[in-house]
C-alpha cells in the first residue's frame, strides 16, 4: 500500500479538529458525571431540597470549558498567526490565479 500524499496544512488542521472532538467528548462525559454526583450528594447533605452556595462542579466546568473554547477556536476558528497567514495566502492565490488557466 502506498503512503498517502497529504497536504501538511490540511493534515495538521484535521488532527487539531480530531483532538478537539476527543476533548469535547471527555469534557461532556466528565462534567455530566460531576454534576450528577453533586446533585445526589448535596441535597442530602444539607437536609433540604435546594443547594446552598456555589456548586463545586462549576469550577471544573468553567475552567476546563475555557480551555476547551480556546482549543476549539484554534481548531475551527483559526486565530493563530500561522492560520491567519494560511488564509491570507489562500485568498491571494485565488485572487491572482487566472480563472482560464484550468482550460489551457
Amino acid at each position: 500500500m502506498e503512503p498517502l500524499q497529504r497536504d501538511p496544512y490540511l493534515w495538521q488542521k484535521a488532527k487539531a479538529r480530531a483532538k478537539f472532538q476527543a476533548h469535547l467528548l471527555s469534557f461532556l462525559f466528565v462534567n455530566a458525571t460531576l454534576w450528577v454526583i453533586w446533585a445526589f450528594t448535596s441535597s442530602h447533605h444539607y437536609g433540604h431540597h435546594f443547594h446552598v452556595g456555589i456548586p463545586w462542579p462549576l469550577w471544573v466546568t468553567f475552567f476546563w470549558g475555557l480551555g476547551l473554547i480556546k482549543r476549539g477556536i484554534a481548531a475551527y476558528g483559526g486565530f493563530t498567526y500561522e492560520q491567519r497567514a494560511q488564509r491570507e495566502y489562500d485568498r491571494l492565490t485565488r485572487e491572482f490565479t487566472d480563472p482560464l488557466d484550468k482550460y489551457r
